[in-house]
């Protein structure tokens, strides 16, 4: 049976990423081009890793924090990097170990229970937000997704936000696609049940 148009597409996507990885993976080894390869891996991921981020923390300086932190692990750590996965999957499961990392010495630090900390990001929530977005159904969603465990609302930002497959999630958490979909589920649940009873 020949294939789809929809089938052939998306495999030519996925052949065009990985030629680009392979691309910069030589140039990256490269000394002479190292810098400029880099730069253009930056390029291509910052914006996605920054809200990837911002959305876990909220504060816009710790995200620029952890987001440096991400490609500083990278740079480092590139020219070992074995193409398991993707360069992008890889770099998200360097930013969520981060965030997850950061979310809990914060924590550690305050030494607080997840209410006080919900309290906590809700009013960052509030003073990151312009207010004529106040009453909106995205403010209201993101205030709901803050009453969840951290890893929890990781799985459904990720979901939800970044319509990343179950199989990508699970390269990135370590966890299988099928507790994943139950974590999602649980957190759709939680969530619909916060914004019902507003």
């Amino acid at each position: 049976m020949p294939d789809s148009p929809d089938s052939l597409s998306s495999r030519e996507g996925l052949s065009a990423q990985k030629a680009w990885e392979l691309e910069l993976l030589a140039d990256f080894a490269n000394e002479q081009t190292r810098n400029r390869a880099f730069t253009r891996l930056m390029e291509r991921y910052r914006k996605a890793l920054y809200w990837h981020i911002r959305r876990m923390v909220l504060d816009h300086d710790e995200t620029d924090d952890l987001l440096q932190n991400t490609f500083i692990r990278c740079y480092q750590s590139l020219d070992r990097f074995e193409a398991r996965s993707g360069l992008y999957t890889w770099l998200y499961r360097i930013a969520t170990n981060l965030c997850l990392s950061h979310l809990n010495q914060r924590k550690r630090r305050r030494i607080l229970s997840l209410s006080d900390d919900t309290v906590r990001m809700e009013a960052e929530l509030k003073r990151v937000t312009p207010q004529e977005r106040m009453g909106s159904a995205e403010y209201l969603l993101e205030k709901a997704l803050l009453r969840l465990p951290p890893k929890q609302r990781l799985v459904f930002q990720m979901r939800y936000y970044d319509e990343m497959p179950y199989e990508q999630m699970s390269e990135i958490l370590g966890t299988s696609a099928g507790g994943l979909k139950a974590s999602y589920h649980l957190a759709f649940k939680k969530v619909e049940s916060i914004l019902k009873s507003r």
